[in-house]
């Protein structure tokens, strides 16, 4: 059985927590900022973890992380 894959899209957007929860970051922060408010964009720039429906989903495209 050969080794499995990642894909290499994914391994580039979600990191591994310690507990092995997954880490990405927010959507909405590259470009038409002048409409979005100072308070909007700063929660944007702080990680949020992985909704629990896609876990399954993700682990298995990142088997190794």
């Amino acid at each position: 059985m050969p080794k499995m894959k990642t894909k290499r899209a994914a391994a580039k957007r979600f990191k591994a927590t310690g507990t092995g929860k997954l880490k990405r970051n927010k959507a909405y922060k590259s470009h038409i900022l002048t409409k979005k408010t100072t308070k909007r964009k700063r929660n944007l720039r702080k990680p949020a973890i992985t909704d629990a429906t896609n876990v399954k989903t993700m682990k298995k495209i990142l088997p190794y992380i």
